[in-house]
């Protein structure tokens, strides 16, 4: 059976469609890069190396991955991979996949890296997402994860809140697409841009605001805001995951010397294909 979900893939589709990433500035996607492969031991890649982007979307990030490479497989299960065939029409050591995770087009065991970041905590099996992921990587080589965390460093308080804005997410989710996406970007104008902002106000006056709900937007953009807000509410399946959980699942797989991020984005992960 397919590790996928029809109804996600279609979702996701749409999101990439509305939102290509072209409105994002420059200099955020940049910053946003950097904190997410913050781990990534790019001075340890082998020359030209070989890798793969697991659920590209629209290529955001493969934009800045493929200068830095040999050659780069992006795969999608989405209608998103003609977004990123556009949006990377200026690589030429792009190669592009319409594939799920349990369907890499790849032969085992001969990656030199790999990525998937925000997409295995949308599939039905997250374990064997990671598990098709790592059979492609060769001995000794890095995949790096990004998975939603379930709040395992958060207060109670912040938990209970995350809570109700989850039954608002179920009812949503399962809209149709023109609800999905008014709903999602009235969230992001009347609930994402407003704490955000307070924030980053409530920071420069001093305030700790670490645990403040949407603390992380306090620095991004209004269209991130929408696509994200698009992302987390109009999304069927989601899975979230504590950083131990995260950690036992890539070891799981076959990675060794597991480590997880110290700060924002809760979990990204990285980890080493062993023997």
């Amino acid at each position: 059976m397919p590790n996928t979900d029809e109804r996600v893939v279609r979702g996701f589709g749409d999101e990439w469609s509305w939102f290509d990433q072209t409105g994002m500035p420059p200099d955020e996607l940049e910053r946003i890069f950097n904190s997410y492969f913050a781990l990534f031991p790019w001075d340890a890649l082998p020359r030209n190396a070989e890798g793969f982007d697991l659920g590209c979307g629209s290529g955001r990030w493969a934009k800045l991955v493929a200068p830095r490479v040999g050659r780069l497989h992006c795969v999608d299960p989405s209608a998103a991979l003609d977004i990123a065939r556009r949006n990377l029409a200026a690589f030429d050591n792009c190669e592009f996949h319409r594939a799920g995770v349990d369907a890499i087009p790849v032969d085992d065991d001969s990656m030199d890296f790999g990525y998937s970041l925000g997409v295995l905590h949308h599939v039905p099996d997250t374990q064997a997402g990671i598990n098709a992921c790592v059979r492609k990587l060769k001995v000794g080589a890095p995949f790096l994860v990004y998975l939603y965390y379930n709040f395992d460093n958060r207060p109670g308080w912040f938990r209970f809140v995350w809570r109700l804005s989850d039954y608002v997410r179920r009812a949503i989710c399962r809209s149709p697409r023109p609800v999905r996406y008014t709903s999602s970007q009235l969230i992001a104008l009347f609930v994402y841009f407003p704490l955000a902002r307070l924030a980053r106000v409530l920071e420069s006056a001093g305030v700790d605001v670490r645990n403040a709900p949407l603390t992380a937007y306090r620095d991004r953009s209004f269209y991130a805001m929408r696509t994200d807000a698009l992302d987390r509410f109009g999304t069927r399946l989601e899975r979230r995951f504590s950083r131990r959980q995260i950690q036992t699942m890539m070891e799981s797989a076959g990675l060794e010397r597991v480590q997880c991020s110290v700060g924002e984005p809760f979990w990204c992960a990285i980890g080493y294909r062993r023997r």
